[in-house]
């Protein structure tokens, strides 16, 4: 079983989370935010044709579940989110996985050279003229 933690997730998706939980999840603390038919363990040949069943009544095309993961720690790194802070998100002891989702992260080199440059404008003192004045 894997580690228990806590992590935050984004306010807009508590009635959502409330639901799946009230409808499709073990009870209690240690229960399975997925379960089968019966309540038992999803396995993953079930768990396939009722993610196919989602995919198609969605119209979201071919999406792996763990993509959904992907998503939420890219947005999470392009949110600011350190490599401490992904890998407490993701469960991960290494750096290896989170570092993934920083290099995905694009244009943040430029949001860094503007705050870079923001910095130096706070400091810097204005040109001197051609007299040295």
């Amino acid at each position: 079983m894997a580690a228990v933690r806590t992590v935050a997730f984004p306010a807009s998706l508590v009635p959502e989370l409330a639901h799946h939980l009230a409808e499709h999840a073990s009870a209690g603390r240690t229960g399975l935010v997925f379960v089968g038919a019966r309540g038992g363990v999803l396995r993953r040949n079930n768990f396939r044709r009722i993610w196919l069943r989602v995919l198609k009544t969605t119209g979201l095309g071919d999406v792996h579940f763990h993509d959904l993961r992907h998503t939420g720690n890219t947005l999470a790194a392009t949110g600011g989110a350190t490599t401490r802070e992904l890998m407490h998100r993701m469960g991960h002891s290494s750096v290896r996985a989170a570092l993934v989702y920083q290099h995905l992260v694009n244009g943040r080199d430029h949001q860094i050279a503007d705050y870079v440059d923001d910095q130096i404008r706070k400091v810097k003192r204005p040109p001197r003229g051609p007299s040295g004045t």
